[in-house]
């Protein structure tokens, strides 16, 4: 029997049937996605965003991921969607009282309750560990369990009253077919926003056609006359601010005219009518002359010689 080249059969050989597939721990499932970041599995930390599909991030992982432009970046799928900030939502979270985080268990011997979260729904009180259905509105990023909103219905947000629809309402870490549906609306929303920056553009290029088809359809006479009428215009107010300015005041030349014309009125001094105190200071005057008797008889003759 030995030494014939034979070889010893294993036992998937012998045993006959489908293989057992492994399956997922679902609280393992649940942690990594309730309690950790899609995009770079560290701790959710505050600010959280969630993107269109319901998956929860730190909003310091989605922008790393945004600005690196590498040739070596791994796009991943939870991420293939997100092409700006505009594409994730901050959430307006309520913080669970009961829950004390990782205090107690600094050393590693306590048991980590998974049941305990850190947020719970301001309405319900539901904690979000992923046993619940938990949804965040997308105009407000305000989180609240499904059973919330589906007991107390609203028009508005039960936290900070922003009016919302049904199509506003994001399932978080919802199944494949929630995920489904979460992506033809976030198409339908990107096709809407398309055609309406090209409804945009249409009307202004219409607006600015119709004005060049206006100014087109109007004759050349008509064209020549309305810039007749213009400089016409232009000219009469012309004249008429001249004929203001000569109205108020007076040029040089027409002062000039009017002073050649018209006489001027002298002073007594410079028209020659002097006055008997202004004849007194000049040595002429009468009253300023010596008599005979008072003159001197000396050669030599003083200033009142005369």
């Amino acid at each position: 029997m030995g030494c014939d080249g034979g070889t010893i059969p294993k036992r998937h050989e012998l045993v006959k049937g489908p293989r057992k597939v492994e399956k997922v721990d679902k609280n393992a499932e649940l942690v990594a996605q309730w309690y950790y970041c899609t995009l770079s599995q560290e701790k959710l930390s505050r600010p959280i965003v969630a993107c269109e599909l319901g998956r929860l991030y730190n909003k310091d992982a989605v922008i790393e991921f945004l600005l690196d432009k590498s040739s070596d970046k791994v796009l991943l799928e939870a991420a293939s969607h997100i092409k700006s900030i505009k594409n994730v939502m901050e959430l307006n979270l309520s913080d669970n009282p009961a829950w004390t985080g990782d205090k107690g268990n600094t050393k590693g011997d306590k048991y980590a309750d998974i049941q305990s979260a850190r947020f719970i729904c301001p309405v319900v009180g539901l904690e979000m560990n992923g046993r619940h259905r938990f949804c965040f509105l997308r105009n407000c990023g305000c989180v609240f369990s499904e059973r919330a909103l589906k007991e107390i219905k609203t028009e508005t947000c039960h936290k900070c009253g922003v009016p919302f629809q049904d199509d506003d309402v994001i399932v978080l870490n919802g199944s494949k077919e929630d995920v489904e549906m979460l992506k033809k609306r976030m198409e339908e929303r990107k096709l809407k926003s398309k055609l309406g920056k090209k409804s945009k553009k249409s009307k202004a290029v219409e607006t600015i056609v119709k004005s060049e088809a206006a100014e087109d359809s109007q004759s050349p006479s008509q064209v020549n006359t309305a810039k007749d009428i213009t400089q016409t215009g232009e000219k009469r107010s012309i004249a008429f601010c001249k004929s203001t300015v000569s109205e108020k005041a007076p040029s040089f030349s027409e002062k000039s005219i009017k002073g050649a014309t018209e006489p001027v009125k002298r002073s007594s001094v410079a028209s020659g009518e002097k006055s008997e105190a202004y004849k007194s200071i000049f040595t002429s005057h009468s009253s300023a002359k010596r008599s005979k008797e008072e003159s001197s008889n000396w050669i030599t003759h003083t200033a009142y010689y005369f």
